[in-house]
Parts: structure tokens; C-alpha cells; sequence
């Protein structure tokens, strides 16, 4: 008997002789398709029976068609929306489900109504006192003391005087003054005391003697610049006595240093007087230690307000410390930001309704002509608030003060303008603090008339009692607070001491119509909390250091050594 060998391929003949191989059978067009079985056999070629009824017949031709044209599932979402359509047009009118139609998140004003739900709960929780547990951070291991070196050196010829125009408000007007003193001892130049002009929107026309200390400015920095009251008359002889006539640098704002040594210098020794209109933010926060070292010499050292300020502030903060007695004389100073111009400038939306809307729109008219009312502008009132940028009314602040931990006994100064429409939304604050004080209610009218009619030396009030509370509370941006912080750092041990909310989830917070009290204190604790942490920050490149005192202004040193040299005095 003769044994052939087995090939795994095939033998390319009917005989099965050794013959070349065939080519494998060209692929099905779809493998998910497969042909087993034979007829009777089980053999290669034999096929899958088809269906035989017709229903079967009719599922297998589709199956067929959609695995052979997979294209046929492009149409399948049209599918979909036909079969929807036809079957939404055999349902009656009156099962269609109603589209409700919600106002937009944050557009509805839903404090005075979070108020009266969280009232009564409010009132019976008085779970913790705010004042002895507020700061957790402001007594480290390591803290920081004010330490500005002064210069004992004799200074040079003088390269010339220079001329500024401290514009803006009183806080504006403040960082000018210092980036001016920093300017002039870069410059080697004599700096004549700033000229504050009378601004439409402030209305104010006091000058820098008004509002500050001269005497003490000028020997502060007597061995650092040489500041004089007025130009020589030599000098204002070659210009006509029209100060008008005088070269005026216009610098970009947030210059550095650098560009005045390069620019300002060159035409300050061929002009010997120059000066700068307008010179608010002329000068860059990142400029070498030498530099900053004066901007902190002027700031919290050079800069005192005048006597009469002074001497009303101080009355004013024992006042605030005697009512606050049962707190060890701990008060809490907020920066309420709810004047008409503010609430105009924000376009955000209260209960005012129609009466409201109509003096929104007078204001702003007043204060910025066409500026809101330009083609194309879109005010989304409801977006504004979501995001942060709504004032914080009297009532919201009640609110958040309350569930941060202060109770109904906490003493509370308010400094502001003139609140807008006080007698309604103030009510509810004072329902929440009635030890609430003003600056109004505080001072007799004697005492308050020499301010009256100058926004800036009230302002400066508001500024010396709110440095010296046991509590800052920042409810919006703006220079004041933010050189208030600084003030507050550099004073009490790099920490500000001072709360600033998180609006943007205050927004939320207040807009939740289901929120407890008990959820409602949770949230705005540990906002307070996060205040708290961020009390000790550091400066970095761009930031201000009028607001960042640490490291440029102070020193870090450990809790012994302030010990120890407390009890030395």
C-alpha cells in the first residue's frame, strides 16, 4: 500500500498529487457572515439553510442589506425622528407635557426671601461668638514686625524738582504720593508737596495739608528726599509763574523705574522742573528693594493724617471700644459699597422694581454719559450676579456676618457713603446687629461739620477706624480696602486681619431657595476660615506692595524675640 504525505494546504490536482498550491478563496464581502454545514455531509461548500416563512424571510433579507450596506446606518438618526414624530402625532393636546419656562440663574434678587425663611433659625442660634474665634493664624511661631532701614547718608545736589498731580480719590491720591517720593530719590530730584486736583466725581477740594500731616512727612523723609512747599521763585520767574508753561511728562502707566533714569532724567537735568499730570499708576510694583524701601517709608511711615482727622478718628474708636465692652472692646469694621452710583455703575438688579430701575438709569446717565447705553451693549443683570460682581446689600451682608459666627451683640462700624434708599435696606441689618454704629452716629454734629462737605477727610475717618478693629470686612474691590489690608498687615504682624468673602458663592448661596441655616453657617465658616489662611500672603512680582507689605516693609521674626523685647520695654 502506498502512503501519501498529509498537506495542510491542499493538493492543487483531483487526484491529490504533489502539484503547485492554489491561492486562497477570496474574502466574503462581510466576515460576520459565515456558510457551515453541508446538505447532508458537513462539506466545504455546502450553505446555511434560509428561512423558510415569510417573516423570517423578510428579517433575513433586512439583516442581509444592513451588514452588506453599513451606509444604511447614516440614516438611522432620521429613522429615529420620523418614528418620534409619528408617534407625538398620535398623542392628544392636552398630554403634552408644558414647557416652564425659569428666570435665569442669580436675575431675581432672593436674599429678602432667604432672610424671612432663615429668620426664625437665625435667631435661635447663638452656638458660637465669631469675635474669640475668628483668627486661627495670626499667632505662628513666626511673625512679622515692620522694618524700613533709613538712610543716614548726606544727600546730594538736587538734579532738579519735580511736580505731581495726585488724582483720584483719597487712596488713589495715596499711592501717587508714594511712587513720587520713590520717583524723586531715584532721580536725586527735590519734591515739591503734591497738588491734589478738584475732580468732578470726588468734590473735594482739599489740599495735601488738609488731609495729611505735613510737618511730619517732610521730616519722616528728611534724610532720604528733600520735599519742599512750592517751586523757588527763580523758577517759576523762567516759566512765567504759570506752572501751565512747564514741561509735562506723560508717563505710561505702570512704568518702571528703569524708564525714568533713561527718560525723565535726561530732561529733568535740561528743564531743572518738570512735572507729571495726571500720575496715578505711573510706576511699576516690580521695581528693585531700593525703591520699594521708600514706597513703604512713605506709606506706613511718612503718611499721617492731620491732626484734626486724627484727633476725631481716635475718639471715634474709643467710642466703638466702649460699646463693645462685653467683647473686650473687639469690634468689626465693614466697608459697605451700596451707594446709588455704585449700584448704577454694577447694572445689577434689586427689589427696587420700576422706581428702581428709573433712578439706575438717571444715575448713570449723570455719571457716564452714553456709556451704557452704546449699540450693541448687553447687560445680563443675572450673569453679573452669578458672577461676583453685584454689590453686597446691607441685608446680604447681615446675612453672611450672622452665619460666619458673629451674633446680635457683636458692635459693628459701618463705613460707607450715603446708602442708597438707607431706610429700606438698612432695616434688616440693623434687625441682625443692632449695635451697628456710622461715623454719623458716633460724632455729634459739631464734631462731624469741618468734614461734611470733603469726601476725602471723610473718608480718611472711615479709614482710621477701620484700622483699628478687631475685624476688617472687605465687600467689594477698590483701592480703599486694598490699601486698608496692607495697612492692617503691616500693623498687626503681617496678618490682615480681615474677611474677604467669596462672592461668586455668595451669589450662589444666597440664589439657593432650599438651603438650611445650618448648611448656610457651614459654607460661610469655612469661607471665613479661607479669609483667615489668606490673612499672611507674600508679595510676588506684580502684586502691590501697599497691599503685600511681607518681605519688602517687614522682617520675620520668631515669637520669643517679640517676647522678649515687649518685656524689655
Amino acid at each position: 500500500m502506498q502512503y501519501h504525505a498529509y498537506n495542510r494546504l491542499g493538493s492543487g490536482g483531483a487526484g491529490g498529487g504533489g502539484g503547485t498550491p492554489s491561492p486562497p478563496a477570496s474574502p466574503r464581502r462581510s466576515p460576520r457572515i459565515h456558510r457551515r454545514g453541508g446538505k447532508t455531509g458537513g462539506g466545504r461548500g455546502a450553505t446555511l439553510a434560509p428561512p423558510r416563512t415569510l417573516a423570517q424571510r423578510m428579517a433575513w433579507m433586512l439583516l442581509s442589506l444592513l451588514l452588506r450596506r453599513q451606509a444604511i446606518f447614516l440614516f438611522a438618526p432620521l429613522l429615529y425622528v420620523a418614528a418620534m414624530i409619528f408617534y407625538m402625532g398620535t398623542l392628544p393636546l392636552d398630554s403634552v407635557p408644558r414647557i416652564i419656562s425659569r428666570p435665569a440663574p442669580g436675575s431675581v434678587y432672593r436674599s429678602p426671601m432667604l432672610y424671612e425663611r432663615l429668620r426664625a433659625d437665625m435667631e435661635a442660634d447663638n452656638s458660637s461668638d465669631g469675635l474669640a474665634t475668628v483668627w486661627k493664624h495670626s499667632f505662628k511661631d513666626d511673625r512679622w514686625r515692620p522694618c524700613i532701614n533709613t538712610s543716614a547718608d548726606v544727600l546730594p545736589d538736587s538734579n532738579g524738582y519735580i511736580f505731581i498731580e495726585a488724582n483720584g480719590g483719597l487712596n488713589q491720591q495715596r499711592t501717587s504720593i508714594c511712587n513720587a517720593v520713590a520717583v524723586a530719590r531715584y532721580l536725586n530730584a527735590t519734591l515739591i508737596i503734591p497738588y491734589f486736583p478738584y475732580h468732578s466725581i470726588w468734590r473735594d477740594p482739599s489740599k495735601f495739608n488738609d488731609i495729611y500731616d505735613k510737618d511730619h512727612f517732610i521730616s519722616t523723609l528728611i534724610n532720604e528726599v528733600r520735599v519742599v512747599d512750592k517751586v523757588p521763585e527763580f523758577l517759576m520767574e523762567r516759566f512765567g509763574n504759570n506752572m501751565s508753561n512747564v514741561f509735562n511728562f506723560k508717563i505710561k502707566a505702570w512704568s518702571s523705574i528703569q524708564y525714568y533714569k533713561d527718560a525723565v532724567l535726561p530732561k529733568l537735568a535740561e528743564e531743572k522742573l518738570i512735572r507729571f499730570s495726571p500720575f496715578a499708576n505711573r510706576l511699576s510694583f516690580n521695581a528693585p528693594s531700593a525703591v520699594q524701601r521708600l514706597r513703604c517709608l512713605a506709606n506706613f511711615e511718612a503718611l499721617r493724617f492731620s491732626n484734626p482727622i486724627t484727633t476725631l478718628a481716635e475718639n471715634l474708636v474709643s467710642r466703638m471700644k466702649e460699646r463693645s465692652v462685653d467683647n473686650n472692646g473687639r469690634y468689626i469694621a465693614v466697608h459697605l459699597r451700596f451707594e446709588e452710583d455704585m449700584v448704577a455703575f454694577s447694572c445689577c438688579i434689586f427689589d427696587g422694581g420700576e422706581e428702581e430701575k428709573q433712578d439706575m438709569i438717571a444715575a448713570r446717565e449723570r455719571g457716564w454719559r452714553g456709556k451704557f447705553t452704546k449699540p450693541g451693549r448687553i447687560i445680563r443683570p443675572g450673569a453679573i450676579r452669578i458672577n461676583g460682581k453685584c454689590p453686597l446689600t446691607p441685608l446680604e451682608v447681615g446675612l453672611m456676618l450672622r452665619g460666619m459666627g458673629f451674633s446680635n451683640d457683636t458692635a459693628i462700624y459701618l463705613a460707607s457713603g450715603k446708602i442708597y434708599k438707607a431706610e429700606k435696606t438698612m432695616a434688616p441689618l440693623l434687625e441682625m446687629f443692632p449695635l451697628l454704629q456710622t461715623k454719623e452716629t458716633l460724632a455729634s454734629a459739631e464734631e462731624l461739620a469741618p468734614f461734611e462737605n470733603y469726601s476725602s477727610r471723610m473718608a480718611a475717618i472711615d479709614y482710621s477706624v477701620c484700622l483699628h478693629s478687631e475685624v476688617f470686612v472687605s465687600t467689594q474691590g477698590g483701592n480703599f480696602p486694598q490699601i486698608l489690608i496692607g495697612h492692617r498687615r503691616y500693623l498687626y504682624g503681617g496678618h490682615s486681619k480681615t474677611i474677604k468673602p467669596d462672592k461668586r458663592k455668595l451669589a450662589l448661596l444666597f440664589d439657593n431657595p432650599n438651603i438650611g441655616w445650618k448648611s448656610l453657617k457651614r459654607q460661610l465658616l469655612n469661607m471665613r476660615a479661607h479669609s483667615d489662611a489668606k490673612g499672611i500672603e507674600m508679595k510676588r512680582p506684580n502684586d502691590s506692595i501697599y497691599s503685600y507689605p511681607c518681605p519688602d516693609c517687614m522682617c520675620l521674626s520668631n515669637k520669643t524675640e517679640i517676647l522678649r523685647s515687649s518685656s524689655v520695654r
